[in-house]
Order: C-alpha cells, then structure tokens, then sequence
C-alpha cells in the first residue's frame, strides 16, 4: 500500500522527543494510519486516524467512556455499538482531532453516525463494528464532508503495520499535545507470545473520571469480550483514571481496548479455567496502561514537572486513591511545585479535606510525609508522625530543581492499602495556552 509522507510533529522539541519511540514491536493482524483531511485548518497536520483488525469479524472490544454528563456525540454512538454487540465483532477505531463533535445536537449524532458506517463500508465491517472518536473544540459541528471523503483515502491507501504507520496514527489524533503517545511491548503467557500496542492524547482537560483524553489499545491475545472489559476497567482506574493535569473532566473520553486472537492459544475468559492466565493479562495490560497514562501527564500543558503521588498504609484502596487525587488536584500544591516551592502544608491541607470513609481513615498523629528523590538519594522527611521536620530548605530546593519528584504519604493506619496517583506543576504556560485555545 501507499504511504503517507511522514510529517514532522509540529509541536515536537527535543525535549519530547526523548518520550517519542524509534521502533516498537505490533501486534499481529492489525493496520493503522493517519491523514490530513482537513478537519485542522493549517493545511498539513494529521487529523485523521484509523484503526483496524484484518483478522475477520471475530474480535473483542471493550471500552470505558467519560462521566460527563454531555456527552459528545462519538461517546453516545460508541456507547451504543458497544452495548448492542456486547463488544463482540469490533473491527475498527475512526478518530478526528480538530473538532470534539461534542454539544452539537442532533447533526452531531448524525455526524458520527455516518463516521462508523462509512468506515465500515470501505473496509468491508459488518454493520456496528466501527467505534467512534473525536477531539477538539467543543460546540462546532464537524466539516463532515472533509471527513467522510477523508476516511476512503486513508482506509485504501494509508493503512499499514509499519512504526511509521503506528507514529503517524498516534499524531493524528493530537490536539495540544507536545507528542505523539505511543507505546508497545510483547509479554508471555506460558508457551504464547502475545504483543500489546496502544496510543493515546491528552495535555489539557485531564481529570477522572475518565481522565480526559482518547486512547486506545490492541492485542493478538484471544480474549473474550467479558474478560476484556473486565480488564479495561481494572486497568484504566489504576492509570487513566489516577492522572491529573488540570482537574477538568472532558466530554469527550474514551478507552477503547481490542483483542482479535491473531497470535492463537486459549481463549481468556473469567471463567476459573483461565485464572492465571486472565491475572497474567490483566497485570500486564495495567502496567501497560499505566505507561501510556503516564505519558499524559508528563505532557501536561505547560508542565515542568511529573510527580508521582505515593499513598502506602491506608485502611482501603479507595481511601489512598482519594487522598492521592486530593493532593494531585490541589492548585496551591501544583503551584508551590512549579516554583520549587517546599510547601509541604498545602500537602497535609489536601489530605485533610479529602474525601474519606472514615474517621480513622486519616489520624494526623500518625501521619508522614516525605519527598523521594528518583536518583537514588537520600530522602527528605517533612512530617514524621504528625510532627514536623526541621527541614533542610537547601536541600529541598535542590529536590525541587528535578524534572521527575516523588511525594509519599504513609498513613499509618495498618490497614495497609496503597494507591499511586502522577500529576503535574501548574504553570504561567498553562494560562497562555487555555487563554487562547480556540484561535
């Protein structure tokens, strides 16, 4: 097949690039790609992108969508195919960046609507096996027509399983990211060699539940639709919907997985036959998740730094993820971290007010905290058992000037419950960019 011309990401530095990969390893039976269709109004960039499995109508999908209660309109058709094929028999993923198709009425659900049938006519799908994305701005209706004329040029000539055609899919559904999100790793099951290839976007609007972005993952493993979503939903809480950039939740996000069972052996299923199988998978797609989760954040507009929250001790995991979120979410503690700022009271503050099950669930006498520097170095208490450290502010400021920070809160309850929750510093870029993200 045809190639398209590989176009340099318009955003990418050179410090992105180092998060962008040079290879990767694909799974079997699937063709992917990314067009210009002119949906973005430069007259270049890639805002169009496909997804699909070759391998007959016999794969499983599965799918977690936004909680927002508008919608867009690619989230309500998704969700439609989904719930009526029990996620049996999906084949392909079409997706726009440029314009979220979201809040636009009844031509948007007619907009989206044609976007699947279209792509199931020109890649020979059985009706209903085409899922829907789209991203960008909200309350414009989609230049339908570029689209639809788009999707045949880029199912008949611009589909392949090169890294290229991976790259070119994971840039053409970008918005305001800096680069391309794309992952891939193979993993073992017993005797079978299984690979896993995913790719999401996201800079801004990223808050669960879902965390606002798009993306999407593939494997050859034979899995069943019930296991995969059961899957999904395991993985995507603990890495898409344990991020932050900003705390506003989109309209428009959705994590799709599919499974199509080129690479053979058993079938996945929840049934007790395939116990250790099924928690192999599982572990092996969150770790994966997380991977691409974590490549948002790091994106984050106008970051300059990722951290990780680390919660260890609580009396459930619920309790730890809520107190991470809380801390992560925080403005002023966002904003202490961007100017390097040691101000570990606006820490102990989100704790305090996070949502919790329980008195006990935060005994403030019983309380630590402390940062962890990623080099290896020695950490820095701030909070021992509810008293405060004597803290070294030289040495703060020079775990501070790292890229990369750790923050673990130990509550000290005995129950024993961890969650980890990445998140970003809030920046004057972040401003300059949301205030004038539309023109």
């Amino acid at each position: 097949m045809n190639r398209v011309t590989k176009v340099p990401f318009r955003f990418l530095s050179s410090k992105a690039d180092r998060f962008v990969p040079k290879s990767g390893v694909y799974p079997k039976g699937y063709i992917v790609g990314g067009i210009h269709s002119g949906v973005k109004k430069d007259g270049k960039s890639l805002d169009l992108a496909i997804v699909h499995n070759t391998q007959g109508n016999n794969a499983a999908a599965a799918a977690v969508f936004t909680t927002n209660k508008f919608k867009a309109a690619p989230v309500q058709v998704s969700q439609r195919i989904i719930k009526e094929t029990k996620g049996a028999g999906i084949n392909s993923i079409v997706v726009n960046s440029g314009n979220a198709n979201a809040v636009t009425g009844t031509q948007g659900m007619r907009d989206a609507e044609d976007m699947a049938l279209v792509t199931d006519s020109v890649l020979g799908n059985e009706p209903n096996s085409t899922l829907v994305m789209s991203t960008g701005v909200i309350g414009n209706n989609l230049p339908i027509d570029k689209i639809l004329s788009g999707i045949p040029k880029l199912a008949l000539n611009h589909l392949g399983n090169t890294h290229q055609d991976w790259i070119n899919c994971a840039t053409a559904i970008c918005t305001t990211d800096t680069f391309p999100k794309l992952v891939s790793k193979q993993f073992t099951i017993g005797k079978d060699t299984y690979t896993l290839a995913g790719l999401c976007k996201g800079a801004g609007m990223i808050c669960p539940n879902m965390a606002t972005l798009l993306g999407f993952f593939v494997t050859d493993a034979p899995v069943s639709p019930s296991a995969l979503q059961s899957i999904v939903k395991f993985s995507v809480d603990r890495s898409f919907n344990s991020i932050t950039v900003d705390g506003d939740m989109s309209t428009n996000d959705t994590i799709v997985a599919i499974a199509n069972g080129a690479a053979g052996g058993e079938l996945i299923d929840l049934d007790a036959s395939s116990g250790e199988r099924f928690l192999t998978i599982q572990t092996e797609v969150t770790e994966f998740a997380q991977q691409l989760a974590q490549l948002v954040v790091r994106d984050g507009e106008g970051a300059t730094k990722f951290i990780t929250i680390k919660v260890k001790d609580s009396l459930s995991y619920d309790d730890a993820k809520s107190i991470a979120s809380s801390v992560a979410n925080s403005s002023l503690f966002k904003t202490a971290m961007y100017g390097k700022d040691a101000n570990w009271g606006r820490i102990l503050c989100a704790i305090g007010y996070a949502e919790v099950s329980s008195g006990d669930s935060v005994i403030p006498s019983r309380t630590s905290v402390k940062f962890v520097p990623v080099d290896g170095s020695e950490s820095l208490n701030l909070l021992v058992n509810g008293e405060p450290e004597k803290v070294d502010e030289t040495r703060a400021s020079q775990i501070l000037e790292n890229e990369d920070l750790v923050i673990e809160i130990d509550l000290g309850t005995g129950g024993g419950q961890s969650a980890d929750f990445w998140t970003c510093d809030l920046s004057h870029e972040y401003v300059t960019i949301n205030g004038d993200y539309r023109s």
